[in-house]
């Protein structure tokens, strides 16, 4: 069973700590075995928000994890702790995956596990995470970003997409899928995506999108068109397209794209289908459409990417 170690030491958000351990923590039917054992590591109990946090082990710890997830700082003015600095540094070299969520980024940063790497925070911090890792790069403009063994995310919401990005690479798109369904989210995020945009998600008040989102993922294995989601949405495709670019950060075809390429992944993962089979069942109409589609988002093959899924579960 892989290991998430989750240090608690120095002033904490409430927030991220309790966003990794709730998703961590709680196997979906689908994945109880297999899953991940999540504990805590502290030099002792802190004071997290309102809330007295007793780690189950040492600092020390982290370097027999498999993850290391550092939740975020409060005060960034402030140096993180250099004995969290060095235990991160120590499970990196280790060979840990390390991952941070908003401000935890630079914890990683003063490890120096962000030279020459890609990396996000907050969107209020990026600036000064520029400025005192110069040989990072910073994006302000994304969700997260995953180097492989260095993952970092923006604030809040961004620290449950990481996690269940995490979830997916694992376990695949549907575990991951059945855990943002627990979680009462969409399925998880690219990292690419903006931070924000222009309105929130408003999944429960703007209904005439919430309905055509669920339309046209019901018939994903048809050719639809922009003037097609325009129709059921009683509506133009340009005033179509401005909603969507406000309330998902896509335009319709990005969205339908992304939609059918998670569901050719679910297809990949959990049945023998052919790559011709999935593709029709997509709405991509050819192997060969499906397979240069998927590899520019997903940024493997479909045969690479079912055996590497199917290897993982025989293991």
């Amino acid at each position: 069973m892989p290991t998430i170690a989750l240090p608690t030491v120095g002033d904490l958000l409430h927030f991220e700590l309790a966003v990794a351990y709730e998703i961590f923590g709680n196997p979906p039917r689908e994945a109880a075995r297999g899953w991940y054992d999540v504990v805590l590591c502290g030099p002792g109990p802190v004071r997290v928000g309102p809330f007295t946090v007793e780690p189950d082990h040492g600092l020390e710890h982290l370097a027999a994890a498999d993850t290391v997830i550092v939740p975020a700082c409060a005060d960034v003015d402030q140096s993180p702790p250099a004995e969290l600095v060095e235990a991160v540094r120590a499970a990196h070299e280790a060979g840990a995956r390390i991952a941070s969520l908003c401000t935890g980024a630079f914890v990683l940063g003063a490890a120096g596990l962000l030279d020459g790497r890609s990396a996000t925070t907050h969107w209020a911090h990026t600036a000064e995470l520029a400025a005192r890792h110069p040989l990072a790069r910073v994006d302000a403009d994304v969700l997260y970003t995953d180097n492989g063994s260095v993952l970092t995310a923006a604030g809040k919401a961004a620290a449950v997409d990481l996690c269940l990005h995490l979830i997916h690479l694992d376990h695949g798109a549907a575990i991951a899928n059945s855990v943002a369904r627990r979680l009462v989210m969409s399925p998880h995020r690219r990292g690419g995506q903006a931070q924000f945009v222009t309105t929130p998600v408003q999944a429960t008040t703007d209904h005439a999108l919430t309905d055509l989102l669920a339309w046209a993922q019901q018939r994903l294995d048809r050719p639809l068109t922009v003037t097609d989601l325009a129709r059921r949405a009683h509506t133009g495709p340009r005033n179509l397209g401005r909603r969507f670019r406000d309330v998902v950060g896509q335009t319709p075809m990005q969205w339908l794209l992304a939609q059918r390429v998670r569901r050719a992944q679910e297809l990949l993962e959990a049945t023998d289908e052919s790559v011709e089979a999935i593709a029709r069942a997509t709405g991509m109409g050819t192997a060969t459409t499906l397979r240069r589609q998927f590899k520019r988002i997903v940024g493997v093959p479909p045969a690479d990417y079912r055996r590497s899924f199917r290897g993982a579960r025989s293991t």
